[in-house]
């Protein structure tokens, strides 16, 4: 049987569905839509447990620091106090001796929790890691009493800017293997603003000490850390193998911090620098490998270099630089993926009779030791901006062989006639590339089939003086 209902109701109760139906339909989307939100915050914050901190509901969520040694210890063990005055140097060290008496059982790891933790110069020793927390940042003490003073690097045989001994770094280290320094971005900071001033003024007796240095050392690894205010040179690695940076941010004012480099491989060999962001007062990255007649008899070149997707900044020189002292040789170095932004030069060579550029620590350097320069490459070249794209400046007793260019395209600020600056220079383009190229460089097609030889490599076109 069929009930029939009245017209008047069913109307009646049609329209008391239209109404319930969109209330319901809301309803249920603001339900979904809260649990949806729910669930998203929800892996949001899972995820950013894991690779960050996060504020949820007034509790701070801090990464853990993972345990990347048998061993691990934290900087509080040892009595240190990060507040930002009280000095923590003896902290430090009683936490690499106990690290250095765990070689056999695979080494240690110092963690630097959160705060401001005020040190002299230390020490690392080998099998260790110190990891710095996010948020946790080791200060250098800014008084120079209490930087140790070392003998000048033997490849060098005067300190930097001074005759005689040097100031020792932040962070030390030498004969050491296995040695790793990381952690969720946290900060060593050289606050080098006393020592440049200082510098300036002519007040300092010995050259200033690089924030870390790892001398004589393998297997090394330093990532996901910032690096800032060097009182020099930042990190120096000194005549090491098999060395890795990697997710490394650099960080000093672009003028007057005079000489913080940022990275400076010196007589070093099979090393990696990649993924880093480099903003100093002087070269981002600078190759090394001693001065003068020292770095000659010293013979350790720098060799096998590979540096990749990085960002650099430099007003004072270049991204990246081979020299100025590079005596005992550089050979091997590949640079890819390189930005170069707001910066003096991209990519530089310097070098002179000597084997040193523009200064030498005596009187008995070699005034016949000619550097060879030749085998290099540059391609896929692009930029917006440059006054002079290429300046390649040999010289009779110092000419530049084997110099290939492709795939380059320059935007310029100045129309003058010398753009593309050559002197004593021997080498080849290979296809189109823009600027116009000296006349010195010989042209070749895509397929590298010669064109046209040029006529003169000694050919000087160079009118900038720079």
């Amino acid at each position: 049987m069929v009930e029939t209902v009245p017209a008047g109701r069913f109307h009646h109760q049609r329209l008391d569905i239209r109404r319930w139906i969109p209330a319901f339909v809301s309803s249920h989307r603001t339900l979904f839509t809260t649990l949806w939100v729910f669930v998203f915050l929800s892996l949001f914050v899972w995820q950013r447990n894991l690779i960050d901190g996060f504020s949820f509901f007034g509790r701070t969520v801090t990464k853990p620091m993972p345990k990347l040694r048998p061993v691990a210890f934290n900087l509080t063990d040892f009595g240190a106090v990060g507040d930002g005055v009280t000095v923590n140097t003896e902290a430090f060290e009683r936490a690499v001796l106990a690290i250095s008496k765990l070689g056999k059982k695979g080494g240690g790891q110092l963690n630097v929790p959160p705060g401001r933790w005020l040190t002299a110069p230390f020490n690392l020793t080998s099998h260790m890691t110190l990891f710095l927390a996010e948020d946790a940042e080791i200060l250098g003490i800014q008084d120079e009493k209490y930087w140790p003073l070392m003998p000048p690097l033997p490849s060098y045989g005067y300190g930097r800017e001074h005759p005689g001994p040097r100031y020792g770094s932040l962070i030390h280290g030498q004969n050491l293997k296995d040695l790793v320094i990381t952690g969720h971005n946290g900060t060593i900071n050289g606050q080098g603003q006393t020592w440049w001033k200082k510098y300036r003024q002519k007040l300092l007796n010995y050259t200033r000490g690089p924030l870390v240095q790892i001398m004589w050392s393998s297997d090394i690894v330093i990532t996901n850390i910032t690096l800032r205010d060097s009182p020099f040179w930042t990190l120096h690695p000194y005549d090491c193998k098999n060395v890795t940076i990697r997710n490394v941010t650099i960080l000093a004012p672009v003028y007057e911090a005079p000489n913080t480099d940022g990275i400076d491989p010196d007589s070093c060999e099979d090393m990696v620098i990649e993924d880093c962001y480099i903003s100093v007062g002087d070269d981002a990255i600078a190759i090394k490998s001693g001065w003068d007649q020292y770095g000659i008899s010293y013979g350790r070149p720098s060799r096998n270099i590979l540096i990749r997707n990085l960002v650099v900044r430099s007003m004072v020189s270049a991204g990246v630089s081979i020299g100025s002292e590079m005596s005992g040789g550089v050979s091997n170095v590949t640079v890819e993926n390189l930005l170069v932004w707001s910066s003096r030069r991209a990519v530089r060579i310097k070098t002179a009779p000597g084997r040193d550029y523009n200064e030498h620590p005596d009187d008995n350097y070699d005034r016949k030791a000619f550097p060879i320069l030749e085998d290099i490459s540059f391609t896929g070249v692009h930029g917006q901006g440059v006054r002079v794209p290429v300046r390649i400046h040999g010289s009779s007793e110092i000419p530049v062989r084997n110099v290939t260019f492709r795939d380059m395209s320059v935007g310029l600020t100045y129309k003058k006639k010398h753009i593309f600056q050559c002197a004593f220079v021997y080498g080849r383009v290979i296809g189109t590339v823009f600027p116009a190229p000296c006349e010195n460089l010989d042209r070749c097609d895509e397929q590298e089939r010669l064109v046209k030889r040029s006529a003169s490599q000694n050919l000087t076109d160079i009118d900038y003086d720079f």
